[in-house]
């Protein structure tokens, strides 16, 4: 159990920071949300995964590809989420 989430914690790192580095712009991110912003990622991307390739919907974590690209899509989210609130 400890091992997983060690690994979770490093796969969410990397995937949040390539995340960061994909997606245009600056975000003002700590490392603390980096690391999250990467381990919803990984399970956005295996959630897609699992209902594009399986056809079912299940909450399961992916690679790092996958981790990359739900963590894109997270932070493109945040970052449309909190440029909303910047302007009202």
């Amino acid at each position: 159990m400890l091992g997983f989430i060690i690994t979770l914690i490093v796969v969410g790192l990397i995937a949040g920071a390539l995340a960061r580095l994909i997606v245009p712009g600056r975000q003002n991110i700590s490392i603390p949300m980096t690391i999250l912003l990467g381990i919803i990622g990984s399970f956005v991307g295996g959630f897609l995964a699992n209902l594009i390739f399986h056809g079912r919907i299940a909450l399961d974590t992916s690679g790092i590809i996958g981790s990359v690209i739900g963590a894109i899509i997270v932070l493109l989210i945040y970052v449309r989420v909190r440029a909303r609130g910047a302007r009202a």
